[in-house]
């Protein structure tokens, strides 16, 4: 197996030049290369090769550009990111107060297995994430100032305290294993059946993971297609093969997931922030046009109409 070797930055200059791009400023450059590392950097080249073989630029290709892309999509990942943290937090407020309201708020109380899916299939995933939540009270008692009032002046950790340090992914998982008839009443909170709620926790959680990682996001595909939804109708997205092309598992499924958890205003700023961060990527691109990048994404023409659909 070949080793990758380390290169200097006028090494790792002369290697950007040699496959095509072109470096109007070679300082700046060495500049950005140190700052951000050229290994990161590469992860946006894909939009730029023209030979996937050799892995060598299209004409015209600048430094600039692939530089601006990375800077988008760091842009656009914050953007998502913080909506997310919404929809996290009020995820976790919504499960915790149904949850407190009906079995106690009290661990001995809300963490008793029947109080969960108990048929046989779920038995051992129901004891498991029981068994998580507990490591989490133990590990998280005296390291979060809200968890460590609890025990030092009750002796104990509400439901609504433990989700603050609960990961997104184990209260996705929670609800998973819920008595049907609390998930049915907590995803009728936003309009949705609770397979669909269900469906989305996890996605959602992946995206959240992802965008805490600082991981590419503008061209990220998931494993799992989301049903279609009446948004995919009234935006006519276009269809291939009596399939939707966008909206299913690209980053425009992601935005009709968030669309349907958000509030109206809340949708609305954020795909103003997007288009702003789409209009100062296109006008830093020369080399290809911006039609690519949002081709990549997932996003159709008219993807900033979904801001204006009333939901429900």
């Amino acid at each position: 197996m070949k080793n990758k070797q380390f290169k200097t930055l006028d090494e790792q200059i002369e290697i950007l030049r040699h496959k095509g791009l072109v470096i109007n400023n070679i300082e700046y450059a060495k500049d950005v290369l140190f700052r951000e590392s050229y290994f990161f950097l590469s992860g946006y080249r894909h939009l730029f090769i023209n030979d996937n073989v050799n892995k060598t630029y299209i004409p015209g290709a600048t430094f600039e550009e692939l530089y601006s892309l990375f800077l988008f999509d760091r842009s656009f990942r914050n953007i998502i990111f913080k909506n997310l943290l919404i929809i996290e937090n009020n995820t976790k407020s919504i499960i915790a107060y149904q949850l407190s309201k009906k079995y106690g708020y009290k661990e001995s109380e809300y963490l008793k297995p029947a109080n969960f899916d108990t048929t046989r299939e779920r038995y051992g995933q129901v004891n498991d994430l029981i068994k998580k939540m507990k490591r989490q009270i133990r590990a998280n008692g005296s390291q979060h100032s809200a968890t460590m009032h609890y025990i030092n002046n009750y002796g104990y950790i509400p439901l609504w305290v433990l989700v603050k340090v609960l990961s997104f992914g184990i209260v996705s998982e929670l609800y998973s294993i819920l008595k049907p008839e609390d998930r049915v009443t907590i995803a009728k909170f936003y309009d949705l059946d609770c397979e669909t709620y269900t469906a989305y926790l996890p996605i959602l959680a992946n995206y959240r993971n992802l965008c805490a990682h600082e991981d590419i996001l503008f061209e990220n595909r998931t494993n799992k297609i989301i049903n279609d939804t009446i948004f995919h109708m009234l935006l006519k997205i276009e269809e291939v093969n009596g399939e939707y092309r966008y909206g299913k598992n690209d980053l425009y499924a992601l935005i009709i997931i968030m669309k349907q958890l958000l509030s109206m205003v809340e949708v609305k700023n954020m795909i103003l922030e997007i288009e702003r961060e789409i209009n100062n990527l296109n006008m830093n691109l020369k080399s290809i046009n911006i039609d690519v990048v949002l081709n990549r994404m997932g996003f159709p023409m008219n993807w900033k109409d979904i801001a204006n659909i009333e939901r429900g």
